[in-house]
């Protein structure tokens, strides 16, 4: 009898080290799949997300026109952990930037958009003055479609949040007055658009190229500042496509590079057909928040208590102003102080992508030129050279 029980107990035993061995074993193999797949994500270049740029909430609209590109402050959020059986949860990716709250927006979306080609400033200026206005961030604007922006006319695209401004001038360029304006905005550490009129632009391309390499926007205003609400281009659509086309190609060329597809109509005159065209260039069209009506305004005093009185009132917005004024270009330096005080903060606006101009408008401003002669067909280096310094 006590010989059939050893047999039964050393049965067991035999059986409970056999299990306890397909147990290890089966541990060891799971260990080594996670240390093997965590070696594959590094291999792989997975050890971090991708950057995602966050597109700015807008309402009732299917797709968002305006992506935020930089800001003064970056955030983190850990990718969702991956996990394995029982094993403790391994990132893989970190460094997602957060979605920025803003007023009555809802949640916001993500993109993988990369803005590491734009050839305009995607990054808010360093500044070493600490009484400086001051950049809190730069968005991005797809203009495909036309999207129309300002709250005056449009209330689709809302996308400052309190105390933030965009700075818009209009009319340039035009001498003294949109230096003395870039001037004091590049001591303020800040960045503006200008919407430049086709003939100011041929006849001071200088300007342009100034605020271009300046990394300020710039967009057109038409080529001579015509009313297109008006006759005879209300009942001519070609002639005044001609107007806004010619414009376009001017300020293109003064600027010798890339400007912005974003337009402003003359008197914020814009007819419904007008607007469809713009849709089909995919050029954006600018109305204002806050319009300061600066060119009825003589002295530089009066124009800070405009902008002042308006904000303090809107809280917030889009600034149309006009560097060919005299008196705006006074109150610049002031004005910007006036806004630093406040707590204002400028949002910067630059495009996903360059404006195209056409070929036929771009011979009629070459055709305008009155002083051009079919005799200065050879290089300048040709014509003009230093012989003696």
């Amino acid at each position: 009898m006590m010989r059939i029980v050893i047999a039964v107990v050393a049965v067991f035993v035999t059986l409970g080290l056999a299990a306890f061995g397909v147990v290890v074993a089966q541990n060891a193999a799971g260990r080594a799949s996670l240390v093997a797949l965590a070696a594959h994500a590094i291999s792989s270049g997975h050890t971090a997300a991708a950057p995602v740029v966050t597109h700015t909430p807008t309402a009732s609209v299917g797709q968002n026109a305006v992506i935020k590109v930089s800001d003064t402050t970056a955030g983190t959020a850990a990718a969702a952990p991956i996990q394995l059986a029982s094993a403790a949860p391994m990132t893989l990716a970190q460094n997602a930037q957060p979605p920025r709250a803003t007023a009555s927006a809802t949640p916001a979306t993500h993109s993988t958009a990369s803005t590491s080609s734009s050839p305009w400033p995607t990054t808010v200026p360093q500044c070493n003055n600490p009484d400086a206005l001051g950049m809190s961030r730069i968005v991005q604007i797809d203009t495909t479609g036309g999207p129309a922006f300002g709250t005056e006319h449009f209330k689709q695209y809302d996308f400052l949040s309190d105390k933030e401004i965009v700075l818009t001038f209009d009319d340039g360029p035009w001498p003294e007055n949109t230096e003395m304006v870039l001037k004091a905005l590049q001591a303020n550490c800040v960045r503006a658009t200008f919407f430049e009129i086709g003939e100011h632009a041929t006849w001071h391309p200088e300007l342009t190229k100034e605020l271009e390499q300046a990394g300020m926007t710039i967009g057109s205003h038409t080529w001579s500042h015509k009313d297109l609400a008006r006759n005879p281009y209300a009942k001519d659509i070609d002639l005044a496509k001609q107007e806004i086309e010619m414009g376009v190609s001017a300020v293109h060329m003064a600027a010798e590079g890339p400007i912005a597809p974003f337009f402003r109509f003359p008197d914020l005159q814009m007819p419904s057909a007008l607007m469809a065209y713009l849709g089909t260039r995919n050029i954006a069209t600018f109305s204002t928040d806050i319009d300061t009506f600066d060119f009825k305004l003589r002295k530089p005093q009066d124009v800070i208590k405009s902008v002042m009185t308006k904000l303090a009132k809107n809280g917030k917005g889009i600034l149309l102003m006009h560097d060919f004024q005299h008196a705006t270009a006074e109150a610049m330096p002031d004005l910007l102080h006036q806004l630093h005080l406040a707590g204002y903060k400028v949002v910067g606006m630059v495009p996903k992508f360059p404006v195209t101009t056409i070929p036929k408008y771009d011979d009629m401003v070459r055709a305008d030129d009155k002083y051009s002669s079919s005799n200065n067909t050879r290089p300048e280096n040709s014509v003009v050279k230093t012989i003696s310094q």
